[in-house]
């Protein structure tokens, strides 16, 4: 449990530099497809025309994601929005959404780069686009042409092609088994209720340069919560708590945020 010594100032005389990368986030995005929107972002990507990897995947190799439930981006749900001198609107909520239409998929061009709520695109694991559903939504996607069917998250906006109602990852194409024919008639149900499972989050309490530092907030975090505290290194080294279930991750955030420290960030899973 957190301390009243803690929660009263032990945070406050933390000497660290802390980088919470979505504090300052905006709320405008940049298409997936055109590499522009509401803002320009002229040169975002490497490549003329996408592909898939220079090695094709087969179904067995990818993992199935496990719908939960989430909160709102904070980025990529402002409404409405405009690509291409077009505009669109996000709707208020995905509850009872079902539409059927063309699919199509998006792979090595976006690889690495960023989508709409701010996350990194990964050709290699399930996730889509859709223009209007809010981000993230879960849904289940089925091939009408050969009854395959997956769940997916939704995380970026598009397609902005006429007639196409979702957008897959690679990996969603190869699941639907439509990867070589570019496009594929499906439907698209929002998940809700009991098919969404109570998620778990780890709070990231910052992100560090130089490994010391880190560790240093890590141990002093750990001293006081009757949690889980590691330094998870990646580009940074990073300090969180977790993984926890989403209600105590948010009571963890709540606590745990201070005017020098700012608000933790709350952080799925790979």
């Amino acid at each position: 449990m957190l301390s009243s010594k803690y929660l009263s100032g032990r945070l406050v005389s933390l000497q660290v530099c802390i980088l919470f990368f979505m504090a300052g986030c905006s709320s405008q995005f940049v298409s997936h497809e055109t590499g522009s929107a509401q803002v320009s972002n002229a040169g975002r990507y490497s490549m003329d025309q996408d592909r898939g990897p220079d090695r094709h995947l087969s179904a067995a190799e990818i993992s199935e994601v496990t719908p939960r439930v989430e909160p709102l981006s904070r980025q990529g749900n402002a409404s409405p929005y405009t690509v291409n001198g077009r505009q669109y609107s996000v709707m208020a909520s995905a509850d009872r959404y079902a539409e059927e239409g063309l699919a199509s998929w998006y792979g090595a061009k976006f690889h690495g780069h960023t989508t709409s709520n701010g996350e990194v695109f990964d050709m290699y694991k399930i996730s889509a686009a859709h223009k209007s559903l809010p981000l993230p939504t879960w849904v289940r996607v089925t091939n009408l042409d050969n009854g395959l069917s997956l769940v997916a998250r939704v995380n970026d906006r598009g397609p902005f092609h006429p007639g196409r109602v979702i957008d897959l990852s690679y990996a969603g194409a190869v699941k639907l088994d439509f990867m070589h024919k570019g496009t594929a008639r499906v439907r698209v149900e929002a998940l809700a209720g009991q098919e969404l499972d109570q998620p778990v989050y780890f709070v990231q309490l910052g992100a560090f340069s130089q490994r010391q530092s880190a560790q240093n907030l890590r141990d002093q975090i750990a001293a006081q919560i009757d949690y889980d505290v590691r330094v998870n290194q990646g580009d940074f080294y990073r300090v969180r708590i977790g993984p926890v279930q989403y209600d105590r991750a948010e009571a963890l955030q709540r606590a745990l945020t201070t005017p020098e420290l700012g608000k933790p960030l709350l952080v799925v899973p790979n």
